[in-house]
């Protein structure tokens, strides 16, 4: 019997406490090559961070899985027992090999040829994770959202800016066609100066709340304190373990739909517009702020001019009735009917483009049509020449790039400032007022107390 199914879960509960000195007793993999000789046609040496529903998502079926990490014991034992993927279809990992850690940090020390990881741990952890494995040069592909302040995003930029190594954010949305053909329309100036883009989703969390300081019992084979990790070490309270929809809405682990999804929603304007860093950044809520993300929220970032390009505000929306202004969405009743529960929906002088949430499936109309057509059908846009390259396999990108091919679309020095926005806008949102931005110095202007909110302390104890 392969070591992985032969595991009860008193006996990996067991195992997984002696951990501490390293791997599973599991048969050993002999190392292929010496990181940095990874040809095309070689697997990659892979480690899982985080395996959850996500990590199992996400898990490369194409490489050799080496070893496995998850704080949660509960977390690694479904992991082994469904052969690394829980989605319809997906292709089965080979669990036969991997060792199970949970310490990334003596996974790192012990798995001497590892080549790369792949991170899904929950915001609070990504940079602190992406950053160690980034030093000691390992690729690295990570979930967003990427980080959990402004300091934390600059901060991984800049590592990342000074590693010759692969990286790729979770924004799988960018892989795809219809989100390239969207820039193209867009740079090409089809639709003209754009002035506004609003960004939005229907989801919802129950109004702002404090956190529940009556813990509830820790469940057996859940390092707690580790989870928090970065983060204060609050009461147990099993909602946490919800994933990202659970844990997100709590300010202490992540930063709500903004974050979360505005990892997708703000990637399509920032790419296609050549944004930089906003100026002015404002919160619009309608209830007091406590210790979680409030119920429905809007947000705007303006920009200066960029090269060829107007000045531009870019708008988020989130909530029931979440969407653009009124007149925009009357543009878009005759082609949809009804508002779209997300969406992406760049305002030109001479027409509009509409996306999903993750900058897929994009329609445009100019002035004067009836209705939105494909970006890849219009006949306006078929003239325009591809620019950017086609792979449509996010995933395939990065295990290429690490394996010395084509850089990635999205790696982390363009997905750390996509993260700056939601950053910046999570701190006019506990400021509960807006600020001009120095983005050369990291400050509100003039808003001192804004300084603990874009440096966010973090605890040291689990950190490499």
């Amino acid at each position: 019997m392969k070591p992985s199914t032969a595991l009860t879960r008193r006996r990996f509960l067991k195992q997984l406490g002696i951990v501490g000195a390293g791997a599973l007793a599991l048969p050993q993999i002999v190392p292929s090559r010496l990181i940095g000789a990874t040809t095309a046609n070689s697997k990659l040496n892979i480690a899982l961070i985080g395996c959850g529903g996500r990590g199992r998502g996400i898990c490369p079926t194409s490489e050799n899985l080496i070893a496995i990490c998850d704080v949660n014991a509960e977390r690694i034992e479904a992991f082994l027992a469904k052969g690394g993927k829980d989605k319809k279809g997906g292709a089965p990992v080979d669990t036969s090999r991997v060792r199970v850690y949970e310490d990334y940090r003596k996974l790192l020390d012990a798995e001497k040829s590892l080549d790369a990881v792949v991170i899904a741990a929950g915001q609070r952890w990504h940079v602190p994770l992406s950053k160690t494995f980034l030093l000691a040069g390992k690729h690295v592909f990570c979930e967003k959202p990427l980080a959990h302040s402004v300091a934390e995003t600059r901060e991984i930029q800049d590592v990342t800016a000074k590693c010759r190594l692969a990286t790729q954010i979770g924004s799988q949305g960018g892989a795809t066609d219809t989100f390239r053909r969207s820039m193209e329309i867009i740079q090409a100036g089809l639709l003209g100066q754009i002035r506004e883009v609003h960004c939005w989703i229907d989801r919802s969390f129950p109004p702002s709340a404090p956190v529940d300081m009556n813990g509830e019992p820790i469940p057996n084979g859940l390092n707690w304190d580790f989870w928090c990790g970065p983060s204060k070490l609050l009461p147990f309270k099993k909602y946490y373990l919800g994933g990202c929809l659970a844990w997100g809405r709590w300010l202490e682990f992540g930063d709500g739909h903004l974050a979360d999804m505005g990892a997708h929603g703000l990637n399509l304007p920032w790419r296609a517009l050549k944004l930089t860093t906003a100026t002015r950044v404002e919160a619009f809520f309608s209830e007091p702020i406590k210790d979680s993300y409030p119920s429905k929220t809007s947000f705007r970032w303006d920009f200066p001019a960029r090269d060829n390009m107007a000045p531009v505000s870019v708008w988020w929306h989130d909530g029931p009735q979440a969407g653009p202004k009124p007149e925009q969405v009357a543009e878009l009743l005759p082609t949809f009917g009804k508002l779209p529960n997300n969406g992406v929906l760049f305002v030109g002088e001479k027409g509009m483009l509409k996306s999903d949430a993750w900058g897929v499936g994009g329609v445009m109309k100019l002035k004067g049509e009836p209705k939105f057509r494909g970006v890849n059908d219009h006949e306006a846009a078929k003239p325009l020449p591809k620019v950017y390259p086609r792979t449509n396999n996010h995933m395939g990108e990065w295990l290429n790039a690490c394996k010395g091919g084509a850089p990635t679309f999205q790696p982390f020095t363009s997905a750390a400032p996509i993260a700056e926005l939601a950053m910046t806008g999570i701190v006019a949102l506990r400021l509960g007022k807006p600020f001009e931005w120095d983005s050369a110095n990291m400050k509100a202007k003039g808003i001192p107390e804004a300084d603990p909110l874009i440096h966010r302390e973090q605890r040291k104890k689990w950190l490499l």
